[in-house]
C-alpha cells in the first residue's frame, strides 16, 4: 500500500494511531466483558446447605452440601457427587425452625480487650435457620435436617413446598415452653 491509500483508508474508517497503553486497556476491558458472563453462567445451581444429621449414609454432620430442586426430585450433592435423590411425591413432612444463641463466648473475648464492646457483644444474638425433611419410598423411610443460609432459607422452603405440595410446619410453634 502506498501513502495515498493509507490516507484514504484512514479518512474512510477514521483510523487513528492508538498508544500501546490504550490498546492494552481495551483488550483487558473486552476480556473482562467476556469473562464475567462465563463465570456467572458456570456457577453451581441450587442452594448451599449444611447437613445437620439424619439418615443419609456416608455424610457426616457439618458437611457442606448443595440442594437442588429439579422437576419432581430433590437432589443432595456433595461437591460433584450425588449423595441422595428424594422423589417429591415421597416427602411426608417439611419442618423448619430457628436456633437462637447469645454470643457470650465472643463477648468474653472482646471484654478482655475492651469492656464496653464486650458488653455490647453480649447483647447480640446469632440465629441459625434449619429445615427438616422426612420421606418414605415404599417401606424405606428417611429424614434429615439441614442448616440454611439466612438469604436462602425462605427460597428453599418455598421450593420444597411447591414441588411436594406439602405445607412446612414451624417446629418452634410445636414445642411447649415452660
Amino acid at each position: 500500500m502506498g501513502l495515498d491509500e493509507d490516507i484514504l483508508i484512514g479518512v474512510l474508517f477514521r483510523i487513528r494511531p492508538i498508544s500501546r497503553r490504550t490498546l492494552v486497556r481495551k483488550i483487558v476491558a473486552i476480556g473482562l466483558c467476556l469473562l464475567f458472563p462465563l463465570v456467572v453462567l458456570s456457577s453451581e445451581s441450587g442452594y448451599g446447605v449444611k447437613y445437620d444429621g439424619g439418615s443419609i449414609g456416608n455424610v457426616k454432620t457439618g458437611t457442606d452440601l448443595r440442594l437442588q430442586i429439579t422437576g419432581g426430585e430433590i437432589h443432595l450433592m456433595k461437591k460433584n457427587e450425588l449423595v441422595q435423590v428424594i422423589p417429591a411425591s415421597a416427602v411426608t413432612e417439611i419442618s423448619y425452625g430457628q436456633d437462637v444463641h447469645r454470643r457470650v463466648g465472643a463477648a468474653i473475648g472482646l471484654a478482655v480487650v475492651s469492656f464496653g464492646i464486650g458488653a455490647l457483644m453480649a447483647l447480640t444474638k446469632s440465629k441459625k435457620h434449619f429445615i427438616g425433611l422426612t420421606w418414605a419410598v415404599g417401606d424405606t423411610k428417611g429424614g434429615f435436617a439441614m442448616q440454611c443460609d439466612k438469604n436462602d432459607y425462605r427460597g428453599i422452603l418455598t421450593g420444597l413446598e411447591g414441588i411436594t405440595g406439602k405445607k412446612a410446619i414451624d417446629s418452634d410453634a410445636m414445642t411447649v415452653k415452660n
